[in-house]
């Protein structure tokens, strides 16, 4: 049926007139939103069918009752999908919002958009406001009021009763009783006369296309109100779902539009003018009938006189084709006698011939059955010693094409087993490269923070060295000695621990360094590169290699300075046997 499409979930249906197999089920549509790149080569086409399968694959497992394309321009094409259920579309739309896809021959990804589709329906204030702004509106008049709906685009077949051509008054009226009490209904397929009228707006009047039987529109007033609220409310954002009396049990489902009525369909007076309309056209199909019935007996009766003076005519021409006949018939008994004397001459000499035709036949036939034989028997001797020598060659060929089977066999194997062992000395030797590049981080990340530490205990020391000296007098030029025995011995300063050496701590140490301080940074670093991945931020591997660079350079200048100082402070402390203190 056109425009119905098969439902495999019923899980929403809402129950409507389940005697006729009529449920509601909500529309479940999303739209997709896919920005297109710029195309920058000219002939360059993006395929709307790649697209769409795309996004087919990406919404899996879930899948699209029906995805089309709605509007496409160079920046973004838009489309509207429909699945089986509510819940669907919003596993749907997880699936499919903020992600990218990629097609081939295009280097740019393309961003999709996906949120669930709004429903066109009318709405209390739209009917509101068209009937307090229309002016030849009375509300005080049925069908002039919002009492009205007009629905679209209903299958046939499911409000029928007898005849499955046509929707039954009686069906309609009880489907649509469920919201109240109905004061009229109009079924215009059901009216005849409807084709032939005119339409005239302004008069309230209007006329109906009749395509192909398979749908029809509606009209249904209601007495009250509230009840033309109520099926206002249950059909919005709904399509019909029909589940068939049967063993299968199949159930379809069929997209309607619903509208109120904004033509005074259903008033009195537009009701009364298509009565009138509906009268007039009976009377002029009277007329025609009975013109035509005298059209019909005028035929008849110069048909019959017509009749009448061709069997007359008839008479005449029979009369002198039987003459003809005759004399037809005795000429040609005439000259089939002659043909007779004449046809058996021929057959006398025809049997003679055939006599002396058979004995030379017979007599040629025993000379070709004789030769036969003998060539029978000479080719059977032929064919046997061919035979024999056939066989003796296919033996040799044989056997030369199996011993060269085999060495191909066995040049094959070899050969697979050396790729094998290329490929375990390859994987081997890459393992170790893999293993040193990894050993060569794990060391520079744990003398960095054996650095780290080493600087943070010469700040400590400086900082107690400082608070030490605090209240001593300060000397007021650096050329002038200072009096080293005043100072206790409680302010000297031990030098430094010496730096442990990792590479005596074993393999438990590096794990225990990589584990606390390595591995979380590295988790930070990624965490981060993924952050700025979701904002649009471009990854680039190359500008993150020379920001390390950059650092590890840095690193490598404080070192230095700090070993350089590192020396003149031991420099100092041999030669006074005190540490120097700061000038400030």
């Amino acid at each position: 049926m056109a425009g119905t499409t098969l439902c495999t979930d019923t899980s929403e249906a809402v129950e409507l007139f389940k005697a006729q197999g009529l449920y509601l089920k909500p529309i479940a549509k999303l739209t997709v939103c896919v920005q297109l790149p710029k195309l920058k080569e000219m002939g360059k086409s993006i395929s709307n069918w790649e697209v769409m399968e795309k996004i087919k694959r990406m919404a899996k497992p879930h899948s699209f009752v029906s995805l089309k394309i709605i509007k496409s321009t160079m920046e973004f094409m838009r489309l509207e999908g429909e699945a089986e259920t509510k819940t669907e579309i919003k596993a749907i739309i997880q699936c499919l919002d903020g992600r990218t896809i990629k097609l081939s021959g295009f280097p740019e990804v393309l961003k999709v958009k996906a949120a669930e589709a709004k429903v066109s329906h009318p709405s209390q204030h739209d009917w509101d406001s068209f009937f307090r702004d229309a002016k030849n509106m009375n509300e005080m008049k049925p069908g002039e009021r919002p009492d009205t709906i007009h629905v679209k685009d209903l299958p046939t077949k499911w409000f029928s009763h007898r005849q499955k051509d046509r929707p039954s008054e009686q069906v309609v009226k009880r489907v649509f009783e469920n919201f109240g009490e109905v004061r009229c209904l109009d079924i215009p397929m059901l009216d005849p006369y409807r084709k032939e009228m005119t339409a005239v707006k302004s008069n309230g009047l209007q006329t109906f296309s009749f395509n192909t039987g398979i749908t029809f529109d509606l009209y249904v007033q209601y007495k009250e109100y509230i009840s033309f609220v109520k099926a206002m409310d249950s059909l919005r954002g709904m399509k019909l779902l029909y589940i068939a009396d049967d063993e299968e049990e199949k159930a379809y489902t069929s997209c309607i539009k619903v509208d109120f009525d904004k033509t005074k369909h259903l008033s009195d007076r537009s009701i009364k003018k298509r009565r009138m309309e509906r009268e007039k056209l009976e009377q002029l199909e009277r007329e025609r009938e009975e013109k035509v019935r005298k059209e019909r007996e005028e035929e008849e009766k110069r048909i019959e006189e017509e009749k009448r003076k061709k069997e007359e005519e008839e008479k005449e021409k029979e009369r002198k084709r039987v003459e003809k006949l005759e004399k037809r018939e005795k000429r040609r008994r005439e000259r089939e006698e002659k043909r007779r004397l004449k046809a058996q001459e021929r057959k006398r000499l025809e049997e003679e011939r055939q006599y002396q035709a058979k004995i030379q036949m017979e007599e040629r036939r025993f000379l070709v059955a004789q030769r036969k034989l003998e060539s029978i028997r000479l080719l059977g001797e032929l064919f046997s010693r061919i035979k024999a020598e056939k066989l003796s060659n296919d033996l040799v060929q044989r056997e030369l094409e199996l011993e060269v089977e085999r060495r191909k066999q066995l040049e094959e194997e070899k050969r697979i087993k050396e790729d094998m062992k290329k490929r375990k000395l390859e994987a081997k030797k890459r393992r170790k490269e893999e293993l040193r590049h990894h050993e060569t981080e794990l060391r520079e990340k744990i003398l960095k923070n054996w650095k780290d530490k080493e600087e943070k205990k010469e700040e400590e020391m400086r900082e107690r060295l400082r608070k030490r000296l605090q209240g001593k007098k300060i000397l007021k030029s650096a050329a002038v000695k200072p009096n080293f025995t005043k100072v206790t011995a409680s302010s000297e300063v031990r030098p430094a621990s010496s730096p442990p050496d990792w590479r005596q701590r074993g393999e438990e140490w590096i794990r225990e360094e990589y584990q606390n301080k390595v591995l979380p940074k590295d988790r930070r670093l990624k965490k981060r590169a993924g952050h700025r991945l979701h904002k649009g931020m471009p990854y680039n591997p190359h500008m993150e290699w020379k920001k390390r660079l950059k650092r590890k350079e840095s690193e490598m200048r404080r070192w230095k300075e700090w070993m350089e100082w590192k020396k003149q402070f031991l420099y100092w402390k041999h030669k006074f046997s005190i540490p120097v203190p700061y000038v400030d």
